[in-house]
């Protein structure tokens, strides 16, 4: 039973399938719904790599492979920073959630897969036993139940999984950096290449969401109101921050603020229960690994159910969370290390003028090494990637 139909959901789907398991996949939302949600735009090159080790990237991976290479813009100087890490292989692709989502769902769909969108008063039950059971409501309004050897918690930060662990049983280690974002989805050009914009004005970024439209993001307060950023304030501030008066602005579509966070929750599993991607793990936007993360993850529940099916072998269910729980932490410790460096690095105060001036000073030392020390712009690269030796798979 796969709870959720996002992509680490989806991603379990398909490999059940390709792996003879078959699965049921309970959605809450409809399939317009889920198709349309606009989230992470780069599928990194470790995950480019495990979609075609199962023969799906073709499939299942729309859009352009990136051209390598970040654009780091500081005080208006810019620095192209490339994420080849000199290894073989396919690189990253330029693939918009939406995207991957409806092509997964396609994929899974055609391959027979079962698929229920608008399932309500999702509850799990005996999870703790050998046969979980999984009620809902479906859409046209009768009450059903699900029996199941695993169930596969993929319904996001939010669903239900993770509420059907007692509690006690779970550690969470929580962070919360602070710092607020303004998220601007526009149809107006997109960049070459990600652009990450370090000035005293407040950090700024501008993605790729398709061939006609961008991301912007903007630093701003943690608890702003979208309403106090009208459209001429946004572009305004973009153009500013960007260091770019020229900057092609357009009808602005959607706008929201949230605050730049991260938790781990410890462990993902409980009994048959399995928590996978956002359910298990928050990531701060930067470093583009929330949505990869759940990728991995879902690669790994999935060998390791395969591996008890199909071989009676429970190696892989008994270390899932422990060799989840090692990327997460690098991935973490990447996306903290970038967030610092770019927010700090523009920071001439903050609340402490001497303490504010002492961490600028040494983001800016960090970006200096990461523009100008090979080894220091490999590890970089490494980790972006995402095929860094450190998380192995011991």
């Amino acid at each position: 039973m796969v709870i959720g139909a996002g992509p680490a959901g989806l991603t379990v789907a398909n490999l059940l399938r390709r792996s003879g398991i078959d699965c049921v996949v309970l959605e809450r939302r409809s399939g317009e719904r889920v198709a349309q949600r606009q989230r992470a735009g780069i599928v990194e090159t470790r995950a480019v790599r495990m979609f075609t080790s199962w023969g799906l990237a073709d499939q299942v991976l729309g859009g352009p492979p990136s051209d390598g290479f970040m654009e780091f813009r500081v005080d208006g100087e810019s620095h192209l920073v490339s994420d080849d890490d000199g290894s073989e292989g396919p690189r990253a692709r330029l693939c918009t959630q939406q995207m991957l989502v409806q092509k997964l769902t396609a994929a899974y769909l055609a391959d027979g897969g079962d698929l229920r969108f608008e399932a309500a008063d999702i509850s799990l039950h005996d999870v703790a036993g050998d046969r979980p059971t999984v009620r809902y409501r479906a859409a046209d309004g009768t009450r059903r139940a699900l029996t199941c050897a695993f169930v596969a918690g993929c319904d996001g930060d939010r669903g239900v999984s993770r509420t059907a662990v007692p509690d006690g049983v779970l550690t969470t280690h929580t962070f919360d950096h602070g710092i607020g974002w303004l998220t601007v989805l526009a149809d107006a050009p997109p960049p070459a290449r990600p652009l990450l914009a370090v000035s005293s004005h407040g950090f700024a970024a501008h993605f790729a969401r398709g061939p006609h439209a961008s991301r912007y993001y903007l630093q701003c307060p943690p608890d702003d109101h979208p309403e106090a950023w009208p459209d001429s304030r946004v572009w305004d501030a973009l153009r500013t921050r960007f260091a770019d008066p020229a900057l092609v602005a357009g009808p602005i579509t959607d706008r929201e603020i949230f605050r730049l966070r991260g938790h781990v929750h410890d462990p993902m599993r409980y009994g048959r229960l399995f928590l996978v991607g956002d359910a298990a793990h928050i990531v701060s936007p930067l470093g583009g690994k929330g949505m990869n993360l759940a990728l991995y993850d879902a690669d790994l529940f999935v060998r390791a159910v395969r591996d008890s099916v199909h071989d009676h072998d429970d190696t892989g269910l008994d270390a899932y969370s422990r060799r989840c729980l090692r990327r997460v932490w690098n991935d973490q410790e990447f996306s903290h290390w970038l967030t610092r460096t770019l927010h700090d690095a523009g920071d001439d105060a903050g609340d402490d003028a001497e303490s504010g001036s002492f961490r600028r000073g040494l983001a800016r030392a960090r970006l200096d090494r990461l523009f100008t020390s090979r080894s220091a712009a490999r590890t970089f690269a490494e980790l972006l990637a995402g095929v860094n030796p450190a998380p192995t798979d011991r």
